[in-house]
């Protein structure tokens, strides 16, 4: 299994994290092992913290579920336990190299060892060794605990051995990586999933030093650009430092030599290969690669010596050898060394998926003969050095997918194993679609028109996206071909997230590569020696006129079925046979080779869209026409998003629970009145109370199981949760028409039970109808993915089953546009939610199930609330970039190669550039020419070429014009402007903004400069400002960490209880378990890091915080990008941080590099703008620069009135903050006006009682003072008085620790008074209690209902605690008494004992 998950030894990080010599990352892997490892002593059933874990993850209210997840979560927690162990310190022992210990845990493999080695700066030359214990040479892949004599203190050798043919061409590639370790060539051209990183940059390389900043010493002068309502966006500092961050160079070539291969009589002699090598010194040496190493020989270029010179200088590492010809590379590469070593390693390692820039400096393109011949070797790069040269994908990705998960160590083994080879496939997939595009692989039908044409590359199956033979012709055509790889995407997803054991899904990407779309999958073993027809044993493959099924197939679709919400169906095929299925008609079944069953072809997992699927004979609700539903669509695939599915089923239930509950409540007070009446003419019954009382709390035991059983034994939380014990117990009385005082026969019990019985199933029936159940007994909504689809014949078409089917799907697309996107637009007007640019638009509308031809809706519904304008001018410009997406896809299919870079550029202009007739830089009569030249050469071709020259008469006018009617025809939103410059006055647009946005979105590199955006009659772009395009690349993003959710989501639970310490070692954990699944980069870890400082920061270790903030920065940076929303709020975190441990300077160059990039987001009209203003205004006031900290804080007050309102407490801290400014340049006047505006709307929105109303009324008398006595002064002043003598003017200047305390409120981070522990308590609990009536019932069922509980990952969970959803509190254990509470606006600062409080920024 190793062979098959592994990368080659030479590249880096390839199952294990690199380790380096600050041993970072290989500490992050071994603290999952160490810091758990002193539990491993613990008795699980006595631990109190595991008692508290398994309270935590309970999600009913009920004794046995609870009893039930809690042996889950203590299982759980015994098996962490299995899997921890001590960690233990060994001794290195190297040649030519003094020993050194190393730290390694028994989970570890050997392999990890020799990563460790091969990253040290002292050992990293080394590639060809074995590591040997006792004489003993230890397996690669091994763990140490399996290892006989392996422990604390043990010695273990680094023994050289022989080369072979393939260990030397690794050793060569090794020696150029590390020549080229400090290129950030690789990052900018988008190779081997290097991404780019800045922060070391923009701090100077010292985020965490010791040092102190001296205030005098501070540059805080921020750049031109940086300042408030300055419009320039200059974009050379995007890109900081790159000049400077040259490698030196060591050797001018290093290459294959001419005279490879060696002849038999020099293999005889043990000869590799042969070297050429040219020094800095112009020295030129052939070297030879032997079976000992390496050493020069005597050839040249016109003769061949294979004779060793005299000295030949044998070293078994070629470093080695060149150090001893070469005193220059000596020099060179021990400061490249040096350099390296100062990177963090999280700069150095691979992240899982590549990250492309759009912007990059002219590349410096150097002589490199082993890059060349990587280019144009018939091999596969890295894996030409696997068994087998090329991998077979299939069998890799079903083979992870069976391996065990009985227990945590098989799981982490098996989702560790799951997540590389994705990745790996993603990597090989995009590099596959883009030889394709490129035209550099043979069709395996030649023949066939070009696009039709399929292709196979590295065992991968690559088709394009345009209709073959009519196969979409009824459903939109080519519209449909590019639209159903992103469906078919989708439901993999689906289908892998259920992770249902027998069923497999084939390994899918979707790239979009120069105007196409190509579609990559794993080949099922066999698929391509028969027939498809012959091959499906489930599923119809020519859209619904056969259809067959399995027996195989039902047991394991039924399954999947309920997770996803799909209704069995039964449809008619051509033969008039009844064929149930568990899919769409489309799904299709197929047994491969290897025995195993594959289903494909998942575009319609997820129901119909009815809003944009117009079908003759069905209509929408009134509100629904309302809004213009049903409109047409470019094609008929249009579905509803799984999230969308969950939080309809979600809604429906709450529904239904309420109308149950109501029903029983109305049930109730009917019996009541009736008891009521007959009381009168009762008469009590005193004899045998205690057999009566028993006889009825055994009938009400009994009445509630009867309940129980006909709501279902998901929803019995009606009868426990959502009503007191004694309300249930009234409720059971009424129904059976008793109270308290009666006697009840066994007879009379059976009647009565029969009668609740009655009752309920009414009850349930009812409450089934109004929220449209397909069941009456009990709650069931499901979809069938077949209704309104033409070409499928339903069994009873017109029965009533099938009309419910119907009208479900109608609500839910209903339930989209009145319930879902208002929700979302809620989310902003709260400020929940608060979108930087369109993709994080979409990723919101997305997490709320809400497709993307929705944003016109969304846009439309945004215009309406002047507080979230910024929103729509983001949804606006994000409707431009897409719609001009689709044009561009068109308009590159008809360019050739030799014309790309000109085309984009012509394109570009007409987009944002003001020029009313751009040329392009190359004429319509060369391109006819060359097409006459080259018209046979195109019919081989892959790329379908037009005929035509179109692209070279767009026009800015034209262009716009198909923006603005396909923004109509696709989003059914009409823009109001045709041109770039009125885009920009209409909606509050900036050029660079859509600039980057539409670079990000295509995939096309420009070259870093400055352009002239907003100059008028002049051409912005040339072909030579076009650097590259990439490819966009969509996946499915597997989330595989099951254990670490659960972890995380345990910590997040204690951390809102106020269990600072538990929550954290908790998260703590799930870090750990992340890092062994996902191994060193992930989106997940930089969320989980990003929480872990912000708790370090709460608990006071600000060093610590620092240190985790900084790694969460640097991979931000690498996985999202350096420019990306969430690098953004990284950045802003880590000047927080860097104050708080007195970097002042590290704060503001942090700061300021965070306003930077969101002024290329969106500029300056934003409210997380507000808040960066906010910040660097405090910093800029405790270094007492007044003048520039006003300019900030007057912005950031102008932005917070703006989106907040003027009666905001946002807006009443900025007066605040903006009067303390000005009392401290002597401009009390001003200062009191701003005071006057604070207190008035503390007064108004907190009353006269309020701690922040008293203080800004202290602070208003304190101003008054002083305004008086600097009046009185300025009047002697101007009459003339002499002998006059100014008293002391009373100017309190900042602290450090008062503006850290000011900075911790605006952020989010408040003190609160340890008194008021219990009355926060209470509001919580208040507050929860509110929603107790039916939360923990659909909190269960959502449990049961969600296919994938892990769907929005722990990423988005952290980003919740993290920022401004969650409540965390702790005791800062600094003090011993409690004496002090600090000040709301945190003038006031005290060393006790405090209570810390997180609750979004303030």
């Amino acid at each position: 299994m190793a062979g098959n998950t592994r990368v080659d030894e030479n590249k880096k990080a390839d199952d294990t994290s690199p380790k380096s010599d600050s041993r970072e990352i290989e500490g992050n892997m071994n603290r999952a092992d160490e810091a758990t490892s002193n539990k491993t002593e613990c008795n699980c059933d006595n631990d109190e913290t595991s008692t508290d874990d398994n309270k935590v993850t309970t999600v009913n209210g009920e004794d046995e579920n609870q009893k039930m997840e809690e042996d889950e979560d203590k299982k759980d927690l015994q098996e962490i336990v299995l899997i921890q162990d001590t960690g233990f310190t060994i001794k290195i022992i190297a040649p030519n190299v003094e020993s050194f210990e190393l730290p390694v845990s028994s989970m570890e493999l050997v392999q990890e060892i020799y990563q460790v080695l091969m990253d040290r700066e002292d050992t990293c030359h080394r590639t060809c060794f074995s590591l040997q214990l006792d004489g003993v040479t230890l397996d690669n892949f091994s763990e140490l605990k399996t290892i006989e004599g392996l422990k604390e203190g043990s010695v273990v050798k680094v023994v050289e051995e022989p080369y072979t043919v393939r260990e030397s061409r690794i050793h060569v590639r090794h020696v150029r990586d590390l020549l080229k370790s400090l290129d950030l060539a690789d990052a900018y051209n988008g190779v081997d999933c290097i991404s780019l990183s800045f922060l070391n940059t923009v701090t100077a390389a010292d985020v965490v030093e010791k040092k102190k900043s001296k205030l005098e010493s501070i540059d805080c002068t921020p750049p031109d650009y940086i300042l408030p309502n300055n419009k320039e966006r200059p974009l050379l500092p995007l890109h900081p430092g790159v000049k400077e961050q040259k490698a030196p160079q060591c050797v001018r070539v290093l290459t294959y030599s001419g005279w490879n291969p060696p002849p038999g009589n020099r293999r005889m002699h043990g000869d590799l290969l042969y070297l050429y090598v040219l020094t800095l010194e112009d020295k030129k040496f052939h070297i030879t690669a032997s079976t000992r190493g390496f050493y020069i020989n005597q050839s040249t270029e016109d003769e061949f010596n294979p004779q060793p010179t005299q000295p030949s200088y044998l070293s078994h590492s070629l470093i080695d050898l060149m150090n001893q010809i070469s005193p220059a590379f000596r020099k060179n590469f021990s400061v490249l060394l040096k350099k390296r070593s100062q990177k963090h390693p999280f700069e150095r390692v691979p992240a899982p998926y590549q990250v492309y820039s759009w912007m990059a400096p002219l590349p410096q393109h150097t002589v490199d003969y082993i890059r060349a011949e990587d280019a144009f070797s018939t091999r596969l790069g890295y894996e030409e050095h696997i068994p087998g040269q090329t991998r077979d994908w299939n069998e890799e990705i079903q083979m992870t997918r069976e391996l065990s998960r009985k227990n945590l160590p098989d799981r982490l083994i098996r989702e560790r194993a799951i997540f590389k080879v994705h990745s790996d496939f993603v990597a090989a997939a995009s590099r596959g679609a883009q030889a394709v595009i490129d035209g550099n692989v043979m069709p395996i039908n030649p023949g066939e028109d070009s696009k039709m044409q399929m292709f196979i590359w590295n065992n991968i199956f690559f088709s394009l996206g345009f209709d073959v033979k009519d196969h979409y012709k009824d459903f939109g055509g080519d519209a449909a071909a590019y639209a159903a790889p992103g469906n078919d995407l989708q439901g993999v997803r689906a289908y892998f997230s259920s992770d249902q054991e027998g069923l497999y899904t084939l390994g899918t990407v979707v790239v979009d590569y120069r105007g196409y779309r190509v579609t990559a999958q794993s080949i099922i073993p066999g698929i391509l020696e028969r027939e498809q027809e012959q091959s499906v044993v489930y599923g119809s493959v020519d859209f619904g006129k056969t259809v067959v099924t399995s027996d195989k197939y039902r047991e394991l679709l039924s399954k999947t079925a309920t997770q996803l919400k799909i209704r069995p169906h039964k449809v008619i095929n051509n033969k008039d046979e009844e064929v149930e299925l568990f899919s769409s008609i489309e799904c299709k079944g197929i047994i491969g080779n290897d025995q195993r069953h594959y289903i494909l072809d998942l575009l319609r997992t997820f129901p119909p869209d009815a809003n944009y699927l117009p079908v003759k004979g069905e209509e929408l609700s009134k509100e629904m026409k309302e809004h213009g539903y049903p409109r047409k669509h470019p094609h008929k695939l249009a579905c509803l998003r799984q999230e969308l599915v969950d939080a309809f089923i979600e809604n429906r239930y709450l529904a239904f629970v309420r109308h149950a509950a109501n029903q029983f409540q109305q049930l109730q007070l009917s019996k009541q009145i009736k008891l009521n009446k007959d009381k009168n003419n009762e008469k009590d019954i005193n004899s045998n109370d205690n057999k009566d009382t028993e006889e009825k709390n055994a009938t009400i035991t009994e009445v509630n199981k009867t309940l129980e059983k006909t709501l279902g034994s998901d929803n019995k939380d009606i009868l426990e949760d959502d009503m007191a014990a004694e309300e249930a117990k009234k409720i059971v009385e009424t129904l059976t028409g008793t109270d308290s005082n009666t006697s009840l026969s066994e007879t009379n019990a059976q009647n009565l039970i029969q009668k609740v019985e009655e009752n309920t199933r009414e009850i349930v029936k009812k409450a089934a109808r109004a929220v449209c159940s397909l069941s009456d007994t009990e709650f069931s909504v499901t979809f069938n993915p077949d209704v309104f689809q033409p070409h499928v014949k339903h069994f009873d078409e017109d029965g009533e089953n099938m009309k419910r089917e119907k009208q479900i799907v109608k609500d839910a697309s209903e339930f989209l546009v009145l319930h879902q996107i208002p929700t979302l637009i809620n989310d902003c007007l709260d400020h929940s939610s608060s979108p930087i640019d369109g993709s994080t638009l979409t990723e919101a509308m997305h997490n709320r199930g809400i497709n993307v031809r929705y944003l016109g809706k969304v846009a439309e519904m945004f215009a309406k609330y002047n507080s979230v304008s910024y929103v729509y001018s983001i949804a606006v410009g994000e409707l431009i970039c897409r719609s001009a997406k689709h044009i561009y896809k068109t308009y590159m299919q008809g360019v050739d190669m030799v014309n790309l870079s000109s085309a984009i550029s012509h394109f570009l202009n007409c987009l944002i550039g003001s020029h009313p007739n751009p040329t392009a830089q190359i004429s319509a009569e060369e391109i006819q020419n060359r097409k006459a030249r080259r018209k046979k050469k195109y019919n081989q071709r892959v790329v379908v070429h037009a005929d035509n020259t179109e692209w070279l008469n767009e026009s800015p006018k034209s262009l716009w014009k198909k923006i603005v009617d396909e923004t109509e025809d696709y989003y059914g939103y009409t823009l109001e402007c045709d041109s770039i410059e009125c885009s920009i006055d209409k909606y509050d647009l900036q050029r660079v903004s859509v600039l980057r946005a539409f670079c990000r979105t295509v995939g096309i590199q420009i070259l870093l400069r400055e352009y002239d955006l907003n100059v008028n009659g002049k051409q912005i772009f040339n072909e030579d400002d076009i650097i590259n395009v990439s490819p966009i690349v969509k996946h499915m993003h597997p989330k595989v960490a099951t254990d670490a959710y659960h972890f995380f989501t345990s910590g997040q639970t204690k951390i809102q209880q106020g269990l600072l310490r538990e929550g954290y070692e908790l998260i703590t954990e799930a870090w750990n378990l992340l890092n062994n699944v996902y191994i060193a980069l992930h989106p997940e870890i930089a969320a989980c890091l990003r929480l872990l400082a912000r708790l370090n920061y709460i608990m006071g270790d600000y060093g610590e915080a620092l240190s985790y903030q900084q790694k969460a920065v640097i991979m931000s940076e690498r996985v999202h990008g350096i420019d990306h929303p969430n690098t953004i709020t990284e950045y802003a975190h880590l000047a927080l941080y860097s104050f708080a441990n007195n970097h002042i300077s590290n704060a503001l160059r942090l700061m300021y590099r965070a306003r930077y990039l969101a002024l290329l987001c969106h500029g300056e009209n934003h409210p997380e703008v507000a808040l960066i203003d906010s910040n660097i205004g405090l910093i800029l006031h405790a270094l007492e620069e007044y003048e520039l900290s006003l300019r900030f804080l007057e912005k950031a007050l102008k932005l917070n009135i703006r989106y907040f309102g003027s009666k905001s407490l946002k807006a009443a801290m900025s007066y605040h903050l903006v009067a303390r400014t000005y009392s401290c340049q002597g401009n009390f006047r001003a200062a009191l006006q701003s005071e006057k505006e604070a207190f008035s709307i503390y007064k108004q929105s907190l009353g006269d009682d309020h701690d922040r109303t008293k203080e800004s009324s202290e602070c208003l008398k304190h101003l008054t003072q002083q305004a008086v006595v600097f009046q009185k002064k300025m009047n002697e002043i101007c009459k003339g008085e002499k002998n006059m003598t100014f008293p002391p003017i009373q100017i309190q200047t900042p602290s450090m620790s008062s503006v850290l305390d000011t900075l911790n409120i605006i952020n989010g981070i408040v003190f609160v008074q340890i008194g008021d522990i219990e009355r926060l308590k209470k509001e919580m609990a208040k507050q929860q209690g509110e929603q107790s009536e039916v939360s923990k019932t659909a909190e269960e069922t959502n449990k049961n209902n969600q296919s994938d509980v892990k769907e929005n990952g722990v990423e988005s969970e952290t980003n919740n605690t993290a920022n401004k959803d969650d409540i965390s509190i702790e005791l800062n254990d600094k003090s011993e008494t409690l004496n002090h509470i600090p000040a709301i606006n945190g003038d006031v600062v005290s060393n006790n004992k405090q209570l810390l409080v997180t609750s979004g920024p303030q």
